[in-house]
């Protein structure tokens, strides 16, 4: 399909998108009351995060009637999440056909957009979609939907004050801004619950120039001809082993921890409707031991991603091979294993993230108060897991839960709703995938728009009281003429 071609077929498809929310407008009229703090609007809710949750947040609070939002990102526009930052994989490891921000409407859908801009034809030969295309779509969505987003607007603290939230944000110029707001909803992502992880022995011995998380900006262009260690077995070591790779890295050896890298992936089972809808409602023990399961087995590097770094006979993988220290040794790095030593001149670290909500400046008055799954849970003899206590132990509506019911900031807490990976002990999958997004957006929209009513409740009982707008207009039966 030709660019001309393409254009047009996106102007059509969104054409059809706004027929196909005007069919089903029925009750999204705005019914919040309107509120001011010292002349200045309430929010009723501020979502945090403009990646594919915040926007399908602030889309599925609309068609709840809830559209006093604003989206916040601290990127420039177009540069939300990850995908075209530091994901580097080829495509997403989801299947083509998982749905997320359209939330049921088939016009806006992934495979509507695709089929608009690449062709029928092209959507049944795609294997899986491209991280760049799903970028795009992702903006398509925002752009097609109208929705209010402000870029550059970095969340560093939030305060509570006569029952609003206070939100402050950063600009890159330095500058700062506040907005206040009834609900704070946290979409940001992976590491939203704490920060990505660098274990100490590497990070307080070596230079940061001699490492980078896959996280981070990576010249990979300067590791040509260089010897690069990988430390992780999760899908973006791999990635990040394969970006080396074909950037003409003299070697790129991965080590992992493991005896054998992870082949099932927990998250195709996890994606049907029962568990989807459900998983939040279940026990806490019950709870636990889904998510011991699924934490212990992991996310395997998708087969592609396996094969992408396989075909370089300069790639090599090493199992049972935690690194024990490193140093470094004039030009080199020197890692230490149970097998020997390994000798590098660049380390790239696939160690994840670390839940910690006190690594959350945006937290600095709840973290040390918020309920974690550690404080409320206490696991059988033999079924403990530190990483999962440290979880935030949140309520059925997303919210974070107080350690003491009496704190004053309680109130606080409930008006915060983590739809982070960080919630996945407490809800399933929900917020950080896109496999869980549209179950997840049905339940937390439902949750705020319950809230906001009740809290609201004698405010529409007043509204209902003076209502006065007659619809029997007229009591005398019309004339042969009318």
């Amino acid at each position: 399909m030709n660019q001309v071609s393409s254009s047009l077929a996106l102007q059509d498809l969104t054409q059809r998108v706004h027929a196909d929310l005007a069919k089903i407008s029925y009750a999204t009229g705005n019914w919040c009351p309107e509120m001011e703090r010292n002349g200045e609007k309430v929010l009723d809710v501020a979502i945090i995060g403009g990646g594919q949750g915040g926007l399908a947040t602030a889309f599925g609070l609309r068609r709840r009637g809830i559209p006093n939002t604003m989206i916040f990102d601290k990127a420039e526009r177009g540069g939300e999440g990850p995908w075209i930052t530091f994901a580097r994989m080829l495509t997403l490891r989801t299947p083509k056909h998982v749905t997320g921000p359209d939330l049921g409407i088939p016009s806006l859908t992934p495979q509507s957009w695709y089929e608009a801009h690449y062709g029928a034809a092209a959507w049944q030969k795609l294997d899986k979609i491209s991280r760049q295309d799903w970028q795009n779509y992702l903006n398509w969505v925002r752009d097609t939907l109208g929705l209010n987003v402000k870029n550059d607007h970095k969340l560093v603290d939030m305060g509570w004050e006569d029952g609003l939230l206070r939100l402050v944000f950063e600009h890159s110029n330095g500058q700062k801004s506040h907005q206040w707001a009834r609900k704070v909803v946290l979409a940001t992502g992976i590491e939203g619950g704490g920060a990505w992880h660098v274990p100490d022995f590497i990070s307080k011995k070596i230079s940061p120039t001699r490492y980078a998380h896959t996280c981070q900006t990576i010249d990979f262009a300067s590791l040509r001809g260089k010897r690069i260690g990988v430390l992780g077995a999760g899908a973006s070591a791999f990635d990040n082993a394969a970006t080396a790779l074909e950037n003409g890295a003299a070697s790129v050896d991965l080590c992992l921890r493991r005896t054998k890298i992870p082949t099932v992936n927990p998250y195709r089972w996890m994606e049907n409707a029962g568990f989807l809808s459900y998983f939040a409602d279940l026990p806490d023990l019950t709870r636990w031991r889904f998510m011991r399961k699924i934490y212990d087995l992991n996310q395997p590097p998708p087969q592609d991603t396996f094969w992408r770094c396989r075909k370089h006979e300069n790639f090599a993988f090493h199992t049972g091979t935690p690194w024990l220290s490193v140093k470094e040794k004039g030009d080199e790095i020197i890692v230490s294993t149970p097998h020997g030593e390994m000798t590098f001149d660049f380390l790239i670290i696939g160690t994840g993230f670390v839940i910690d909500l006190t690594r959350r400046p945006e937290l600095r008055l709840i973290a040390e108060k918020v309920q974690l799954w550690r404080d409320k849970f206490e696991a059988p003899q033999g079924e403990e897991n530190t990483l999962l206590g440290s979880h935030p132990y949140l309520g059925k509506h997303f919210q974070f839960l107080p350690r003491d019911t009496t704190d004053p900031l309680a109130p606080m807490m409930a008006a915060i709703h983590n739809f982070t990976f960080a919630a996945m002990p407490s809800m399933g999958l929900s917020g950080a995938s896109i496999s869980g997004m549209r179950f997840g957006v049905e339940r937390l929209t439902q949750a705020i728009g319950r809230d906001l009513f009740v809290a609201d409740g004698d405010k529409q009982l007043q509204s209902l009281l003076d209502y006065n707008t007659d619809e029997l207009i007229s009591l005398a039966p019309p004339t042969a003429s009318e």
